[in-house]
């Protein structure tokens, strides 16, 4: 094991954490980051315009009238709709700001050229076919490749210059105009060759070659653990797996549920939308109490160890547990380069990943069609994204418990090397 870490160490860690601190993919997760609160709000409009009770339905309809789901549909139509172009802004915001040069014209010129490139409707209207989570892709390129461009040109001094005395805010705008204006017509032109060559549009041939095989993959099984792997290994060695691997995941699972929601939206059964594994798949069914599902390590404990220091972590790591915060056990039990706790940290994610992906697939639990704060109490969070269903419960306590049994032997190992080793010191 000693041999392992320190090849993982010397080899894998290095690599990690450049990828993590990768300026571009910074840029991908913290965009996400911002807009995550449009995204909650979005798909909480879902879930209460589609709550799987009759009483309730016919409550809001008394209460409000037959239109009383327009609210939520404006509230989708104001977030997930349009997410494309919140995501092109914000992610080229950060990369712009990471560059130091101004961020906002940056994130009005990716969302001008995202528009550009965007098709319409027979009645010239922007379709929201490609704004929303289908277009996700090309925003996210044209975010980093526009600001790249922006960089550049800003760079290069080809600005107009204000005299002293200007005010800042027109001084930005003239000293972006001439790059947008090379910008813009660079992104015109490719869009104008895109319909005379093909009559397609960039949007088209991203989704049809990469985003829709991706979709597919990322659905799968063995991609669910690879990702459950990946994160619990960089944690194990001290690095912030989760937000290493969230511009990925952002990337390939937003698109996922945000179909299942619009599915779910126009009335199809939580158990009959397609997408299996999505973000919510994880934090609601995998990450119980943080990564490792830490909420169970926290129950082993109390149940067979007898030393004070792990005891008192896990008093202390509780409340912050309950809301998948668990830094606290990660690094004051520690777990976190802890050969003995190497195991079931990896283990437990994996065997969840597996046991929420067959629960689901055979039909016993609704798929995911909610995406709620990745703080949600456990419990609450299983009822809220399968839709409403209790079955979500079920399928947590069930992980829970499953995770809880896994973590015992370990934990009682650890207890008696830390007693043993108290004993030779008394």
């Amino acid at each position: 094991m000693s041999k392992v870490m320190q090849v993982m160490e010397e080899k894998f860690m290095p690599i990690a954490g450049r990828i993590g601190s990768q300026r571009h993919l910074v840029a991908i997760r913290d965009g996400f980051i911002m807009i995550m609160p449009l995204i909650i709000v979005g798909s909480l409009a879902v879930l209460i315009n589609n709550f799987p009770s009759e009483a309730f339905q016919n409550f809001m309809i008394g209460l409000f009238g037959e239109q009383w789901k327009s609210v939520g549909g404006n509230i989708w139509n104001g977030s997930f709709a349009i997410l494309g172009l919140l995501v092109a802004a914000s992610i080229s915001y950060k990369l712009a700001s990471s560059y130091e040069v101004d961020g906002l014209s940056a994130a009005l010129i990716s969302v001008a050229s995202l528009i550009i490139l965007t098709p319409v409707t027979k009645d010239w209207g922007i379709s929201y076919e490609w704004t929303g989570a289908q277009g996700l892709f090309v925003a996210v390129i044209m975010a980093l490749v526009v600001t790249e461009l922006f960089r550049v040109l800003i760079k290069s001094k080809l600005t107009i210059n204000m005299p002293e005395g200007v005010p800042e805010g027109v001084v930005k705008s003239f000293k972006a105009l001439l790059p947008a204006m090379i910008i813009l017509i660079l992104v015109g032109l490719l869009q104008a060759l895109l319909t005379v060559l093909g009559n397609t549009s960039l949007h088209q041939i991203v989704f049809e070659s990469i985003q829709k095989p991706l979709q597919s993959l990322s659905n799968s099984l063995p991609t669910a653990i690879i990702i459950a792997f990946l994160n619990h290994l960089l944690w194990f060695f001290g690095l912030h797996g989760t937000n290493i691997i969230e511009p990925f995941m952002e990337s390939m699972y937003l698109p996922l549920i945000e179909k299942n929601q619009s599915l779910f939206a126009a009335g199809t059964s939580a158990f009959d939308v397609p997408y299996i594994v999505t973000k919510p798949f994880f934090d609601s069914y995998v990450y119980i109490g943080g990564s490792g599902a830490t909420l169970s390590l926290i129950l082993a404990i109390f149940i067979v160890v007898k030393s004070a220091h792990y005891r008192s972590i896990a008093k202390l790591s509780s409340p912050a547990g309950l809301f998948n915060i668990n830094e606290p056990v990660l690094f004051g039990l520690p777990i976190v380069l802890n050969p003995v706790m190497f195991i079931p940290f990896i283990l437990v994610p994996i065997v969840l990943t597996i046991t929420s992906y067959f629960a689901i697939s055979l039909g016993f639990v609704p798929k995911t069609v909610a995406m709620i704060p990745w703080s949600t109490p456990p419990f609450i969070s299983g009822y809220l994204v399968s839709g409403g269903s209790w079955l979500g419960v079920v399928l947590q306590i069930i992980n829970f418990t499953i995770a809880t049994l896994i973590y015992l032997p370990f934990i009682k190992a650890a207890d008696f090397v830390q007693m043993k080793n108290l004993n030779k010191v008394g």
